[in-house]
């Protein structure tokens, strides 16, 4: 007889990948609550590591992109959050949610022109996390 391993609704039946993607949802519905209007039309995204090339000083933890081109070819603004370089940096696991909303918030605050104390107040984003 074969079959699953863990049954679904268990927190260990997510990939890595999964569970990060929740972790990137739940910064962005952080944020979402002060800024929705703001952050309506950005497109938040998620890959593994970020393209670098060997002329790079350092490795990125998101990358804003802002929107361009015109009618089929335009593409919306976009926050690229990269997993592999935010967890490597993640000290304990519970680090990583912290470090992927500080990650996000001076993202937005980049695409905002904006200091990212403003985008939450709270206190987050105010690491050397870039």
């Amino acid at each position: 007889m074969r079959g699953t391993l863990l049954p679904p609704d268990v927190p260990a039946y997510a990939t890595r990948g999964e569970r990060f993607d929740d972790l990137v949802l739940d910064a962005v519905e952080h944020l979402d609550h002060r800024w929705s209007a703001e952050l309506a039309d950005v497109e938040f995204a998620v890959e593994d590591v970020p393209p670098v090339s060997p002329t790079d000083d350092g490795v990125p933890l998101a990358s804003y992109q802002p929107a361009s081109g015109r009618g089929r070819s335009a593409t919306p603004q976009r926050i690229v959050v990269y997993r592999r370089p935010l967890e490597a940096r993640a000290v304990m696991p519970e680090d990583l949610a912290e470090l992927v909303l500080d990650a996000i918030i001076h993202q937005v605050a980049e695409m905002m022109d904006v200091d990212p104390a403003v985008i939450d107040p709270e206190g987050h984003g105010w690491g050397d996390e870039e």
